[in-house]
């Protein structure tokens, strides 16, 4: 138990690192706003100079706050850890050079590196607190689905960039916002694309066939029943690579 709690550990620290590191040499000298509390102090940054690490303290600590006191203490002390980790190191890479001047590479590698800080965070089975404590608050108090409200505020965070600096770097924003969610999703369940698909069918024993000589794959049977016929059908089901689902 300790051993894993060691690594959970470790696991928020490296992101939230991986996060600001990624901040500091694509996001923030490209203008690139690409949502959440990072978007917001890169255009406060860009409006007042006020140190970006100084604003994503000033908005993650009292959000957090706000997360305890009106939803519940599950954020626990690994949400603090990287709400307030994350804008340390901001603040100790802000003299790093950046790694490109061109707004498109640093939306694209910007995105990877939020994406892969944040898949590391959640395997840590914690966050970076910030706007995603702000859609949860929105959802419990209107009822708007989480992924809704996190969707409100990061296109407002976009909308604000394509205002305050252009529209091209609205859209430089959402590409790097696009590029954040697929990394993530990477991060936490790897390249393997797999389907599961349901085949219901009045020929079990062609398909099954079919599917364990062409395939060379299993399948596992499920009695279904149709819900206005009330007939009893074979339904398989099996796992297949996303590539050969054409095949299949």
């Amino acid at each position: 138990m300790r051993r894993e709690k060691l690594l959970d550990l470790l696991l928020i620290l490296l992101g939230s690192a991986f996060v600001a590191i990624a901040f500091n040499l694509f996001l923030l000298p490209n203008d690139v706003a690409s949502g959440g509390v990072s978007g917001i102090s890169t255009i406060v940054f860009a409006l007042f100079g006020i140190e970006p690490a100084y604003v994503q303290w000033g908005l993650n600590i009292p959000l957090f706050i706000a997360g305890v006191l009106l939803l519940g203490r599950q954020f626990g002390l690994k949400t603090l850890i990287g709400t307030i980790f994350l804008p340390f190191v901001v603040f100790l890479t802000r003299d790093v050079p950046p790694a490109t001047h061109e707004p498109l590479l640093g939306a694209l590698f910007g995105g990877i590196g939020v994406g892969l800080g944040l898949g590391l965070v959640f395997k840590g089975k914690a966050s970076t607190g910030g706007t995603d404590l702000a859609a949860q608050i929105i959802h419990k108090f209107t009822g708007i689905s989480l992924g809704i409200s996190v969707a409100i505020i990061d296109g407002l965070i976009v909308l604000a960039a394509a205002l305050v600096f252009n529209v091209e770097k609205g859209l430089y924003a959402l590409i790097g916002l696009f590029v954040t969610s697929k990394t993530i999703d990477i991060v936490q369940v790897g390249f393997s694309r797999s389907k599961m698909v349901l085949v219901i069918t009045t020929k079990e024993g062609l398909v099954k066939e079919a599917i364990f000589q062409q395939m060379d794959r299993g399948v596992t049977k499920i009695q279904a029943q149709g819900g206005y016929t009330n007939d009893f059908r074979t339904m398989l089901l099996c796992v297949i690579h996303q590539s050969q689902f054409t095949k299949l």
